[in-house]
């Protein structure tokens, strides 16, 4: 409660780690969570720091790791092990592969006597082809098609598209010219049988080979997939553990070497509870060294940071509060007081007790569930939004239900559970109202002053009749501005008076008179009687009389403007009283501009200038007795 109210008292401490257990100390301390360390070399670049490089690997990894985090899981496993068997040699699996091709598109040129097959370069198909012609002369049918799948180029590591040759010819001299030009064109040449018997030989082999090969692809798929899913298992602690050694190193970088370059010296800010903790960290850390780690704690006049301690039901309002500023240190926090303003603010806005009761349900799922390890790991933002709000959805679907019942809205429908406090058929039987009057009129107006109408207020919330007013929106409406006028200020009112216990805990209590009560007075003296006036109205009338109350917004605008004459009032001496408020809220702003600026000046300046007269009075007198 202390902590959550003002936050922790903190202290600097120096600590002094031997060199060789350092890493392990500074593990410690952070996993306790002890200290905020400060850096001792500010004027170090962060590219030259000692422990830069241990920081790049530990960036690389989680780089590899975060990579293989999105990768290694059961709809993209099979495109990883893809992405690993697209390593294989190229030597290895292609030439089978090119084989196939080969006889496939050019098994009609087998009665030829030589044939050169193989694969040469997109770009250089034409150039190939015009060679083969001018320098063989015409000798040499060349055959070519493009491969379906893009390749690999082994010289480049490129994926390019390919075409597949076979180059018929007659006799031995035309041949060697041909393998010339193949080998001037960097084509990849490869055997090819001159006869029938050869060619089946060959492609039963192959067939045979593709077989075993497609059998241990298969039998390495089903391999890498049973790694894949235990790695799947340990990658979430494996990218924990890289991102806390980063931590370290990043940490060992704020850290500064004494002369012997034997000892690592660090500042910490820690909570003056926990130094005791902090020093068995030390121990436990440099428990395997020689010389163990010690500390101790130096003063200092710089302001400590703000620790405020969370639980996991405080951390969603104290991250609220600091989405807008963290207090300075020794300051009242406001996020004690949250956990009830800020869901009941919500819900008076709300104010639906069937969507309330869906966010409660929803939020009570996801608490009772938290330990669950997909919402822990969950990746996705908003549902890691949602999820560590779950406590404050839980109280905002909580007051969302209460003030839904207070307006009597359910899914913007009415519920009667009480039953109406007015009754329709006693203007009938009173013979106020006649069945004449229903066809004549489109609407009717039910009077309270007729005995048996109205037979009082609704027990809880708004009456479910006025659901069928047709001034339902305009009552809705005033009431529920009203109330809005009212939390309003109650809220701001409140915050202001949160204000004191700082200026006492600072021991600065001129801003108690210089800037809490002139901010208080102008409060009260113009949004605290607007809420006076609210009350009043709601007590001083009822039903029966309620046409000849006066307007709460002509009487405001009307105790700024002095209006001459005779004008409707609530109560005897309102005009006096008013112009007494307004009085004081005027004075008020001079006091809240000026005031403390002027003190402080005074204190800083003019007071100096008192002191120094003084002493020269002090002096004057002394000669002149001397």
């Amino acid at each position: 409660m202390g902590s959550l109210f003002r936050g922790e008292p903190m202290c600097l401490a120096q600590l002094f780690l031997q060199s060789g257990s350092a890493y392990e100390c500074l593990s410690e301390v952070g996993e306790r969570g002890l200290a905020e360390f400060r850096d001792l070399n500010p004027n170090v670049s962060v590219f030259q720091r000692k422990f830069v490089n241990e920081v790049k690997k530990c960036e690389e990894m989680e780089r590899i790791l975060g990579e293989l985090y999105f990768h290694v899981c059961p709809f993209s496993s099979v495109a990883l092990l893809r992405l690993t068997l697209l390593e294989w040699d190229y030597s290895e699996g292609f030439i089978f592969n090119l084989f196939l091709w080969i006889l496939a598109y050019f098994f009609k040129f087998f009665y030829f006597r030589r044939f050169i097959s193989g694969l040469v370069h997109i770009a250089k198909v034409e150039a190939f082809e015009k060679m083969l012609w001018r320098v063989c002369k015409g000798y040499t049918i060349l055959t070519y098609a493009e491969l379906d799948e893009c390749l690999e180029d082994p010289d480049t590591g490129e994926t390019t598209k390919w075409f597949v040759f076979l180059v018929s010819y007659w006799g031995e001299q035309i041949g060697q010219k041909v393998k010339k030009i193949c080998d001037c064109y960097h084509c990849h040449v490869y055997p090819y049988p001159n006869n029938m018997e050869e060619r089946k030989a060959v492609v039963e082999g192959l067939n045979v080979r593709i077989q075993d090969l497609h059998t241990v692809l298969h039998k390495t798929e089903d391999y890498l997939r049973q790694v894949l899913c235990k790695a799947s298992e340990s990658i979430y602690t494996w990218v924990i553990q890289v991102k806390k050694m980063k931590a370290i190193y990043h940490v060992l970088n704020l850290c500064s070497f004494d002369v012997t370059n034997k000892c690592l010296i660090a500042e910490v800010w820690c909570p003056v509870a926990d130094l005791q903790n902090l020093r068995h960290a030390l121990e436990e850390g440099s428990s395997g060294a020689t010389i163990s780690s010690f500390m101790n704690t130096i003063p200092t006049t710089q302001p400590p940071p703000t620790l405020i301690r969370t639980n996991k039901f405080t951390s969603g309002f104290q991250n609220i509060v600091d989405a807008y500023g963290v207090g300075n240190y020794g300051e009242v926090n406001p996020a004690l007081y949250t956990i009830i303003t800020f869901p009941f603010l919500f819900a008076v806005m709300f104010g639906d007790f069937g969507h309330g009761l869906l966010m409660f349900i929803f939020a009570l799922l996801t608490i009772l569930y938290e330990n669950h390890p997909r919402l822990q790991r969950s990746q996705d933002e908003i549902m890691k939004m949602l999820f560590e709000g779950r406590y404050v959805i839980l109280l905002m679907g909580l007051f969302s239900v209460y003030t839904g019942l207070i307006y009597n809205d359910c899914f913007s429908k009415s519920l009667n559970i009480f039953g109406s406090g007015w009754n329709v058929s006693a203007m009938f039987e009173q013979k106020v109202w006649r069945p004449e009057d229903l066809k004549s009129n489109k609407f009717l107006t039910l009077d309270p002053n007729v005995t048996g109408v109205y037979n009082g207020a609704y027990p809880f919330g708004i009456d479910p009749i006025w659901n069928l007013a047709s001034n339902r929106l305009s009552f809705l409406n005033s009431f529920k501005m009203k109330m809005s006028v009212i939390f309003g200020v109650t809220h701001m009112t409140f915050g202001v008076v949160l204000g004191v216990f700082n200026h006492l805990h600072f021991k600065k209590k001129y801003n108690i008179y210089l800037v809490f009560l002139p901010e208080l007075l102008f409060m009260m003296c113009i949004f605290g009687y607007l809420v006076f006036m609210i009350f009043f109205k709601w007590l001083a009338y009822s039903a029966e009389d309620s046409t000849s109350a006066p307007s709460i917004l002509i009487q405001f605008i009307n105790m700024f403007l002095f209006p001459g004459g005779e004008t409707e009032v609530f109560y005897t001496g309102q005009v006096a009283l008013q112009r007494f408020l307004l009085s004081i809220a005027f004075l008020s702003v001079p006091v809240m501009l000026f005031g403390k600026p002027l003190y402080l000046y005074w204190l800083h300046s003019g007071g100096r200038g008192i002191r120094m007269y003084r002493v020269s009075i002090e002096r004057q007198l002394h000669i002149s007795s001397v």
